[in-house]
């Protein structure tokens, strides 16, 4: 028995008109819940609608989110709760909020290697993307190379600029390696210009302490740490690594 259509030709056409093709794809799940409910007119069509809506918000915060720079699987609701880790979960809760970000704070999240650090940062930026705020998000190593070649085409104002401005700046694997003169002085004007202005969230295997004796300059090393390091929340993340958790399972034959 052939099984018919529920959206017709002209229907698929006129939807196609008014850029709401994708609906296509839900629609006969929809007539089939509508038929089966019983459901008014007026709640289908907000049903419909309310498909629609949902699917451009995603589409967009994937847009953004990509834009910002963030991974796509490192979001809230793909964390493993199960995971070796420990932490602070009610200072978490809090930082998930994101009221730090509109205060002006910023979060400092350590650990060692492999526990999820980055995982965690990149979950905020998920939901300040979600929320519309403008986020950047890079691995410090990056930065300052971008900020470095940005002076060769004379963009470096515009660069510190942008970076300045973002309302929450992630800076990931923060002192991984030494800071050179430059990357130094980047770093503090970055911090400078931020200072109780906009949310900078740092991952490290180091704590603040341990950040001033890898920079070039210990004034300017000292000056910027104490800036950012007053005005943000500590999260230490503890346990095993969460990437073994990760690691691909041979099946067997």
């Amino acid at each position: 028995m052939t099984m018919t259509d529920p959206v017709s030709p002209d229907l698929k056409r006129h939807l196609r008109a008014l850029k709401l093709g994708q609906l296509t794809a839900t629609l006969p799940e929809r007539l089939t819940q509508a038929r089966l409910q019983k459901m008014p007119h007026a709640d289908f069509l907000e049903l419909l609608l309310s498909d629609e809506v949902t699917r451009r918000e995603n589409g967009s915060a994937a847009r953004r989110a990509r834009a910002a720079g963030l991974d796509p699987q490192m979001r809230l609701d793909s964390w493993d709760p199960s995971a070796s880790v420990r932490y602070d979960q009610q200072l978490w809760n809090e930082l998930a909020t994101l009221r730090f970000a509109e205060a002006g704070h910023g979060a400092l999240i350590m650990g060692p290697v492999g526990v999820g650090k980055t995982h965690l940062a990149t979950a905020l930026g998920h939901i300040a993307v979600r929320r519309r705020l403008p986020v950047h998000m890079a691995r410090a190593g990056q930065l300052f190379k971008k900020l470095r070649a940005a002076r060769l085409d004379n963009t470096t104002e515009a660069e510190h600029r942008r970076l300045a401005t973002v309302s929450i700046l992630i800076i990931d694997d923060f002192a991984l390696t030494p800071l050179d003169e430059m990357a130094t002085a980047d770093f503090y004007e970055l911090t400078v210009a931020r200072h109780r202005k906009h949310a900078t969230i740092v991952t490290s295997n180091r704590t603040p302490d341990e950040w001033v004796t890898l920079m070039s300059d210990p004034l300017l090393a000292q000056s910027a740490v104490d800036r950012l390091a007053s005005t943000c929340h500590e999260l230490v993340v503890e346990g095993e690594s969460y990437r073994r958790r990760q690691r691909p399972l041979i099946t067997p034959a």
